[in-house]
């Protein structure tokens, strides 16, 4: 009878601590205390201005879609994101077993800077800046060193466009805050 008795109030402290829990997205909007939901952070409305590497089409193009979530750019924005992307490799040397010293593995960093302007006014509202590194191998084979670098700077394009749509969520949510 003693088991059952802990065993229930056990399972009742289990309920009531998961009772306790919430989980909701991160960008939804919250109500506020009257009930109302605030504004959400609307990153559909931001366009994206045209950037002339290929590098950089790949960081554009990968925040194109997770700021719009698949749907393409705004017919007409509220926000206009001016992009700059730069790149650089880099290789490290190891020591192998003969006396040739070649490059072994190399880096790719990745750095994008962004200016947020309001279309209605045409004022900057934000800047920021993010950077990524992503490493590869250097095989032998001077192909296999082109595709592995092209990989590279593709999956920091990925990685940097992620960081870039985070920190103009933040950007605008505190814009809305004011």
């Amino acid at each position: 009878m003693e088991i059952r008795t802990l065993a229930g109030a056990g399972l009742g402290l289990i309920l009531a601590l998961a009772a306790g829990c919430t989980v909701q997205p991160l960008y939804e909007s919250t109500p506020d205390r009257a009930g109302l939901g605030a504004p959400a952070v609307d990153l559909s409305s931001i366009a994206i201005e045209p950037v002339s590497t290929r590098y950089a089409q790949e960081v554009r193009n990968h925040l194109i879609f997770l700021l719009s979530g698949g749907a393409g750019e705004p017919a007409s924005p509220r926000y206009v994101l001016d992009l700059t992307v730069t790149h650089n490799t880099s290789s490290s040397v190891q020591i192998q077993s003969g006396n040739e010293n070649e490059p072994t593995a190399g880096t790719v960093t990745m750095t994008g800077a962004y200016r947020l302007k309001d279309t209605a006014t045409g004022s900057v509202v934000a800047t920021g800046r993010r950077s990524v590194s992503s490493s590869f191998d250097r095989p032998q084979q001077e192909y296999a060193v082109l595709r592995a670098e092209r990989d590279a700077e593709n999956r920091a394009a990925r990685e940097l466009a992620e960081f870039l749509r985070l920190a103009v969520a933040q950007d605008i949510a505190r814009l809305d805050k004011r």
